[in-house]
């Protein structure tokens, strides 16, 4: 049985690599987070965070595949969680995926990689950020169509290296795909686990047929959704999901939007600023945009949103 939800609070991230079950509740989202190491280890190789902003407006989930288990992985887990909260105030996502990469990038000799995907949320905007860098591609539930589909951006054709696991090549562009979620939209993201289960052929499922699995199920509960999906991969056949780690991170848009009073926005503006003071921990400075820094106080602001890729273009 799942655990009392976590609530989440302003500059907090939450998370690691250990066995968790449990929803978390956020600013315009809903999240449950399911992670199982394998066999009885008390980590895992799959790290998952989430992490709330100074204004409670910027919400960032990742789920990482990290090489190797135990001691090591949680070493590395510690270094993403700094991270995590580095650019905890930043909402555009770009420099924490490069700088995630350039850490794997100093840890590849001792043979550490890792997948990952990492998703933004913006609350005044209900737009979401997805970088994935080699990861399988997470589903989305489209509320409006009553119908799963991936969530992935189209590679373009390039010399370039692209999206690829974190740690393989220092310099890396990692593309950023930015939808708009509906009241009532679903994300899943998942490790690998789930997609090299096999079907009943004795064949590998594979994203798509997790996708076929996603869409056999009922919507009622969120809160029982993953669960009944894990239930339905081991019903094919036994071993599946026994020989790795499990992890599986769900995540509604909910009509709980950060739409405090402007005193609260003051304070939460305040509490950025304090955030920056000698001897905090991981310097989370935040963006200096005006949707960041002037949307915290004055809430129409918060729409001039525009990333780091975008202003590159522009």
């Amino acid at each position: 049985m799942a655990a009392e939800a976590t609530h989440m609070t302003c500059m907090e991230v939450w998370g690691g690599s250990q066995l968790i079950d449990t929803a978390v509740q956020l600013p315009g989202l809903e999240a449950w987070v399911y992670s199982k190491p394998y066999a009885s280890a008390t980590e895992g190789g799959d790290v998952h965070y989430v992490s709330s902003c100074a204004t409670g407006r910027i919400t960032r989930l990742l789920v990482a595949d990290v090489s190797g288990h135990g001691a090591e992985v949680s070493s590395t887990a510690a270094q993403l969680r700094s991270l995590m909260r580095k650019y905890i105030n930043h909402i555009d996502q770009t420099r924490f995926v490069e700088s995630m990469n350039q850490q794997f990038a100093t840890l590849a000799k001792a043979g550490t990689f890792a997948t990952a995907l990492v998703t933004t949320f913006f609350a005044p905007t209900s737009g979401l950020s997805l970088c994935n860098a080699g990861h399988p591609p997470p589903l989305w539930y489209r509320h409006k169509t009553k119908e799963w589909t991936f969530l992935e951006q189209q590679i373009r054709p390039s010399s370039d290296l692209s999206n690829i696991p974190l740690g393989i090549e220092g310099l890396v562009r990692y593309e950023q795909i930015d939808v708009q979620l509906d009241l009532g939209d679903w994300v899943l993201c998942y490790t690998d686990s789930l997609v090299e289960s096999h079907n009943a052929d004795g064949e590998i499922l594979g994203s798509t047929g997790l996708l076929d699995l996603a869409r056999a199920l009922p919507i009622d509960d969120p809160a029982t959704f993953t669960r009944a999906l894990l239930d339905a991969i081991a019903a094919i056949d036994p071993r599946n999901l026994t020989e790795d780690d499990v992890t599986v991170l769900l995540f509604r848009h909910n009509s709980r939007t950060s739409d405090a009073k402007f005193p609260e926005r003051v304070r939460a503006f305040f509490r950025m600023l304090y955030a920056l003071r000698p001897g905090a921990p991981d310097h989370p400075w935040p963006e200096f945009t005006l949707a960041n820094i002037g949307g915290a106080i004055f809430k129409p602001l918060s729409r001039l949103r525009r990333s780091r890729r975008d202003q590159t273009a522009a």
